[in-house]
């Protein structure tokens, strides 16, 4: 099956149907449960199809990644690693392509897209770095006892990732759990399968053993199925809060380890004497970036005083950004439809449209919304305390920084926060109180680098730790302490 993409630009481009990979070939659902059209959003046209699997298909996956396990996990660290080096080459070489292929499936613009693959990147650098950080330590306790920790693979892990970053997300589990040493089965959305198909050809061109990594494709039953199978020892998921915790709460009970990251209502708080166009240059870029279709996007500006100087020229900025060139459209009509009603229903309950991206569109079809600024949001609108997931801002007016760290604290997610100041008294004291894992000051979009890891707080997260970084190997291996002696000592210890 021929997977490179041929387009470069945006004009429409079919695609390959999106089948399973395991043990290293392209399979059709044995267990099947229909199909879906891969739709791209900018025209709101079938790209490709995806065959949507089940229960079945995934216990051939755990199958073929148990038999691959057996021999990947006595690879050494340095071994394993080397196959994320010759896959980064392969992205870098291919990053266009690949850029292209994100688009069309995703909605992005080309830009954005790249900047997701190179996030993607990054990603596997680090997993290439793994053999310098998780050789793990030794240290003699006492005369002649020595105690050391390693780092062993779990055996059979998964993934669930969601439709907004169908490249990026993928990487945030797959280097550390790879060079861990477990066999790895990815359920990308089923709205965005194509990039995770392309994933899988780089890791085999890379010199990955067949069956180390799998994907299943479908929806529900593939989810539910990851969550109960025994041979599945953990699980990663990220995705809406609703489904985080559904998902936490049945890998758990059936004994597996989980991470599962969830949404977000993440707030801006800006206060007088912030930089102007530092300010009004990032809050656009925070609330507009991927059509708002990311948990780290702004949606609530907690305005502090007067600061109608830096609301107007947000203002002013947003209402020239192009959509198409600039701005992406959603990635479905329900999405559209959705984010359209929590616009409608600000406006009925009062607040006012500084500018209105209902409408607007830069094809003839396709799912679009275009920048959309809210001000007079009240804490009873859902548009302030709901998750929009769109190009939306809603401004609520604060009298001072305790009301607007109430606020901000007072939502039940705990994603990330932003202050904008020149004053280090002031920031420090919002860093210092918001309730948020991943915060920012001047900085609209915190996503730490690696090797920081990646994660929120209170409804934003399940499970302990965070996703990338360390915290990563941490989550998709296990300690084993030793304990050794070798000589016998003249003198006793407590450990003679």
């Amino acid at each position: 099956m021929e997977l490179n993409f041929p387009a470069t630009g945006y004009d429409f481009t079919t695609y390959v149907p999106a089948l399973n990979w395991v043990g290293g070939s392209w399979a059709e659902a044995t267990d099947k449960h229909g199909e879906l059209e891969i739709i791209n959003p900018r025209y709101g046209k079938a790209m490709s199809r995806v065959v949507m699997s089940g229960a079945a298909d995934v216990d051939a996956a755990v199958r073929a990644g148990e038999k691959a396990f057996a021999t990947w996990k006595d690879w050494p660290l340095r071994e394993r690693a080397h196959i994320f080096y010759r896959l980064r080459e392969l992205m870098v070489k291919n990053i266009d392509e690949l850029a292209w292929l994100v688009s069309h499936e995703n909605g992005k613009v080309f830009s954005e897209a790249k900047a997701e693959v190179e996030k993607g990147i990054e990603c596997i650098e680090y997993g290439c770095s793994l053999p310098n950080l998780a050789s793990g330590n030794q240290l003699e306790v006492s005369r002649g006892v020595a105690c050391e920790v390693t780092y062993e693979p779990l055996g059979v892990v998964a993934g669930v990732t969601p439709f907004n970053f169908p490249c990026m997300v993928p990487f945030w589990m797959i280097p550390q759990a790879l060079v861990g040493g477990n066999a790895f089965i990815l359920k990308p959305s089923e709205q965005v399968p194509l990039s995770s198909m392309r994933i899988a050809e780089m890791l085999k061109m890379s010199g990955l053993p067949d069956g180390v990594f799998n994907i299943v494709q479908g929806g529900r039953e593939v989810v539910e199925a990851l969550c109960d199978h025994p041979g599945i020892k953990a699980l990663g998921f990220v995705g809406s809060t609703k489904v985080a915790k559904l998902v936490y709460g049945r890998a758990c009970t059936s004994g597996k380890r989980a991470l599962c990251l969830g949404g977000a209502k993440n707030h801006l708080i800006v206060v007088p004497d912030a930089d102007m166009n530092l300010t009004a240059e990032n809050v656009m870029a925070s609330f507009t970036g991927c059509a708002g279709q990311r948990c780290m996007a702004a949606s609530v500006l907690l305005a502090v005083g007067e600061v109608d100087h830096i609301i107007d020229e947000v203002v002013k900025r947003s209402a020239k950004m192009k959509l198409g060139t600039e701005m992406g459209p959603v990635t479905s009509r329900e999405a559209a439809e959705r984010i359209t009603r929590y616009i409608d229903q600000a406006e009925k309950m009062g607040a006012k449209v500084l500018i209105d991206g209902r409408g607007q569109r830069a094809t003839d079809g396709g799912y679009w919304v275009g920048p959309t600024v809210l001000d007079g949001v009240t804490m009873d609108m859902p548009a302030s305390a709901e998750e929009i997931f769109g190009p939306v801002l809603s401004i609520v007016r604060v009298p001072n920084i305790d009301r607007a760290l109430e606020v901000e604290n007072s939502n039940p997610y705990g994603n990330a926060a932003s202050v904008y100041t020149t004053s280090g008294d002031v920031a420090r004291r919002v860093m210092d109180n918001v309730e948020a894992g991943m915060c920012g000051v001047n900085v609209g979009v915190p996503v730490p680098r690696e090797p920081f890891g990646f994660g929120g707080w209170n409804d934003s997260a399940f499970g302990q730790g965070n996703l990338t970084g360390w915290d990563g190997y941490r989550f998709w291996t296990r300690q084993r302490k030793i304990t050794s002696k070798w000589s016998l000592q003249k003198d006793a210890t407590w450990m003679s």
